[in-house]
């Protein structure tokens, strides 16, 4: 049984707390190690992403409605925006019945997404990053 008051919300911190002034403990925030980099590094883009993206750009491109293409596809209208929005994993065949109602086989779609991954990588060697064969392990990335 729970011991706060009902409907009181329970607040668990997800890093630890300072420690109390006056305890003795260092209340300064750690200091960063001389030549780390100030801003954090970008998040590396998910697969959904790429892929929800390359959908939405052909979907604009066509100038075509998400239902337009939602029933095309025969899957509901808040679905393929889920989609188009890196917020769901598809399968293979919803993807593929994505595609084809945008008129691209499900090569050209992942092709797409593909080509973003790569100018990703790209974009991060020039930064300075690691190689793109490094970064993902042997896996060659088409130019």
């Amino acid at each position: 049984m729970s011991t706060h008051a009902p409907n009181e919300a329970r607040v668990i911190p997800l890093r630890p707390q300072s420690s109390p002034p006056g305890s003795g403990a260092a209340t300064r925030a750690p200091q960063r190690p001389a030549g780390a980099p100030q801003t954090p590094a970008p998040r590396e883009p998910l697969w959904r992403d790429l892929v929800g993206d390359a959908l939405r750009r052909e979907r604009l491109a066509q100038e075509r409605t998400l239902k337009d293409v939602a029933e095309a596809a025969r899957i509901s209208i808040p679905y393929l925006s889920e989609l188009e929005r890196g917020r769901k994993e598809a399968s293979s065949e919803v993807l593929a019945a994505a595609a084809q109602a945008l008129g691209l086989g499900l090569t050209d779609l992942l092709s797409l997404a593909q080509d973003e991954l790569a100018r990703y990588a790209r974009s991060r060697v020039g930064r300075g990053r690691t190689s793109p064969t490094a970064q993902y392990d042997g896996l060659c990335l088409a130019a």
